[in-house]
Parts: C-alpha cells; structure tokens; sequence
C-alpha cells in the first residue's frame, strides 16, 4: 500500500481480514453489558460530521450514567452550558450520522456505539436529563445501529488511568494559551473567567 489514496480493497489487503469475534462482538442494541457500562461512565467523546465530510469529536462528562439509556435502541446524551460553537449540533443538522466511545476510569475497555441523532429540545424529554437542578441546554437522541467493546490495548499502551495520578504537567494555562493565539487577551484575566465558569458555570 502506498501513500497515494489507497482503496477499501487495498486497506484490507494491507491489514488482512479481521478476527470471527471481532466481527461477531458488534451488536444492533444495548445489552445488559453494555447498559452496565454506560452507568458507570463518566466521560465519552462524541464523533460527528457535517454535510461535507468535516469532522469533529468532543468531550462530554458528568456524573456516571449522565448518558440515559431508555430502550435498547436509544441513548440520550444531554449537552450542558457550554461556549456555544455548537460544532455537534450543527453537524448532526446536516448529518445524524454520530459515534460514541465511553471511557470507565480504572477499566482499560471501552465501549463504542454508533447511530445517528436528533436534536431534542422538549422540556418534558429533557426532564430526566436535569442535573444540579437544572436542564441540559438540549440533549441528542441517538438512534442506536452499532454497539461493541473495545479491548484495552490503547489505555494499556498508554497507562492512561496511572499516568495522570500525579502532579499537574508542566503545561501553560488556558488562559496563556489563548493569550499567545489571539491578539489582546489577557493571560490572567482569561485564566479568572475560565475558572469561574469551572466553579460557577458547569451547569
């Protein structure tokens, strides 16, 4: 295989077929497994793309099993305050197309699910969602077609639930950051705002 657009043909020649189990593994709903898991989880990144083809994965958090799981085909994934891009949202307009993968910290699976959204916004279906007393901004109702775990071998690779057990790396802040990307911010005012919105504003 070169560097030169590769088809499907040619990736599959390259990496060889995959395994009977990994094939077998993916399922059309959530199972017992699977439910389990997303109560536990307390962080996920979300996969989307627009119309065109650009993507975007982002990070959602909250208390273990923010996500509801209503039926077997059907997850809901609130969407709390946040700086208002919206690059999920508006993708999901464009293309439903969506994939998930949930992290369980101290577990080294994972677990991906696949479906495409809608974007809900009905106070009643939002009711269950609420959090801190307040409702999510909107939430996305996800339409389940792929469910299936992952093995450990990127968070054994990575040692990624140890790692971070230590101090904070030396990193600059965020407000630094963003005072060395763009022109007139200020490093320390921008670091106060930010940590008042951690504090204040999560919800």
């Amino acid at each position: 295989m070169t560097s030169e657009e590769p088809d499907r043909a040619a990736i599959r020649a390259h990496y060889g077929e995959p395994t009977e189990r990994s094939q077998a593994k993916q399922l059309d709903r959530i199972d017992r497994h699977a439910r389990a898991f997303i109560a536990l989880s307390p962080f996920c990144v979300v996969a989307s793309a627009d119309a065109q083809g650009r993507c975007d994965a982002t990070p959602r958090g909250d208390a273990p099993g923010f996500v509801a799981v209503p039926d077997a085909h059907t997850l809901l994934l609130p969407d709390r305050p946040g700086n208002r891009r919206v690059d999920t949202m508006l993708n999901v307009a464009e293309n439903p197309g969506l994939g998930l993968l949930f992290f369980v910290p101290g577990l080294q699976e994972t677990l991906r699910i696949n479906g495409r959204a809608e974007i809900v916004t009905d106070p009643e279906a939002l009711a269950p969602l609420s959090a801190q007393g307040r409702l999510p901004c909107a939430a996305l109702r996800v339409r389940v077609e792929e469910v299936f775990f992952h093995c450990g071998k990127a968070v054994i690779r990575s040692d990624l639930w140890t790692r971070g057990a230590g101090p904070r790396p030396d990193f600059p802040t965020l407000g630094q950051i963003y005072a060395d990307q763009i022109a007139g911010m200020d490093a320390a005012e921008t670091d106060r705002s930010i940590e008042d919105g951690y504090r204040n504003r999560l919800y």
